[in-house]
């Protein structure tokens, strides 16, 4: 199984930005995805990386994040813009069964 470590996540206001990333310890060929767990909540799928014109996204994050890979790097990142509370979550890289640690997102004023 591979090895996933994200970083990226941190304390941000409302409107605010920030930029995950999520390091392999090998070559990636697959898809690889995003997903986040908020308190209280279910996991949920938020964004999906096949190919780099082959992307998907969850309703409730289109037009505010993108999710793109350095393929050289073995580096999947996800941005995000807009941020919202709702978005305050444990943000989890996967990749065919394996998981990260996550990083924390929190979207408060």
């Amino acid at each position: 199984q591979e090895q996933l470590v994200e970083s990226g996540g941190a304390l941000v206001q409302p409107g605010g930005s920030l930029r995950l990333s999520c390091a392999a310890s090998g070559s990636i060929f697959g898809t690889m995805d995003w997903y986040r767990r908020a308190p209280g909540k279910q996991r949920e799928l938020v964004a999906t990386h096949a190919t780099p014109g082959n992307t998907n996204y969850a309703d409730s994050v289109k037009g505010r994040f993108t999710i793109y890979r350095d393929y050289a790097k073995n580096i999947l990142y996800l941005e995000m813009n807009n941020l919202r509370s709702e978005d305050t979550a444990v943000y989890y890289c996967h990749y065919q069964g394996s998981w990260g640690q996550g990083t924390q997102v929190t979207v408060s004023s």
